[in-house]
C-alpha cells in the first residue's frame, strides 16, 4: 500500500509541474515575479500587469499616423450615414449605412483610447485629415449628397462610399505593411477585410438601382 501511494504521490506531483501557465506579474501585496535575464545578464522583477514570456510589439511612427488619419477618416463615414436615414427609404443602402455606423463608432473608441494612452489626444474634427488618394468626400461633394434624395441621393451615397472604403483599404494595407503596434494592425486587418466586402455590396447595390 506505501509503494503505491508514495508512486500515485510522485507521479501527481510530476504532471502538475510539467503544466506551465502564463505567468502575470504581482499585483499588491503578491510575491514578486523573477524574469530571467538573456545569457550573461541579470534577471529583473516583472512589473505589475506585464505578461512574462510575451514579447511586446513596438510601438512605430506608421501606427501613430495609422490612427490619427483613420479617425477622421471614419467620421466623415458616419457623416455620411447619418444622413440616410431622412433621404432614402431604398432597403439596401439603409441597411449598408447601419452596417457602416456599427463597424466604425467603435473603431474611433479604440483608435481614440489607444492614442490617450500614448498621452496624445484624438485629432479635431479636421486635423490630420489623409491626403489626397484616400477616398475623403470634398465639402461640395457633402453638400450635394445632403442635397440630393431617393434614387439621385442612393447613387451618389454608394459611389463617394465606395471610393471613401477603397481608402480606408489603402491606409489600413498600409499599416499592415508598416505598423508594428499589434492593436492597430488586428484593427487595420478589420478595416481591410470588413470594407472590402463591403465595396462588393455597393457595386451590388448599384446595379440594382433603377436607371
Amino acid at each position: 500500500m506505501c509503494t503505491v501511494f508514495i508512486t500515485v504521490v510522485i507521479t501527481f506531483t510530476i504532471a502538475a509541474c510539467s503544466v506551465q501557465p502564463e505567468v502575470i506579474s504581482p499585483i499588491g501585496t503578491e510575491a514578486p515575479v523573477l524574469v530571467p535575464g538573456k545569457p550573461g545578464e541579470p534577471g529583473r522583477t516583472a512589473t505589475p500587469g506585464e505578461r512574462v514570456g510575451q514579447s511586446p510589439q513596438p510601438t512605430v511612427a506608421s501606427d501613430v499616423r495609422f490612427a490619427e488619419a483613420m479617425i477622421p477618416h471614419h467620421r466623415q463615414a458616419l457623416e455620411m450615414t447619418s444622413l440616410v436615414e431622412a433621404r432614402t427609404t431604398t432597403a439596401v443602402v439603409r441597411s449598408l449605412a447601419r452596417s457602416i455606423t456599427v463597424a466604425q463608432t467603435p473603431e474611433i473608441r479604440t483608435m481614440t483610447g489607444w492614442l490617450a494612452e500614448l498621452g496624445r489626444p484624438a485629432p479635431a474634427a479636421h486635423e490630420h485629415a489623409p491626403a489626397a488618394g484616400y477616398g475623403m468626400a470634398s465639402e461640395a461633394e457633402l453638400n450635394a449628397l445632403r442635397a440630393a434624395r431617393g434614387t439621385a441621393f442612393d447613387r451618389m451615397f454608394l459611389r463617394l462610399m465606395t471610393r471613401h472604403h477603397q481608402g480606408a483599404v489603402k491606409m489600413a494595407g498600409e499599416e499592415l505593411a508598416g505598423g508594428r503596434d499589434l492593436r492597430m494592425r488586428m484593427l487595420a486587418k478589420d478595416v481591410y477585410s470588413g470594407q472590402s466586402i463591403e465595396i462588393a455590396r455597393m457595386a451590388e447595390a448599384l446595379e440594382s438601382l433603377p436607371s
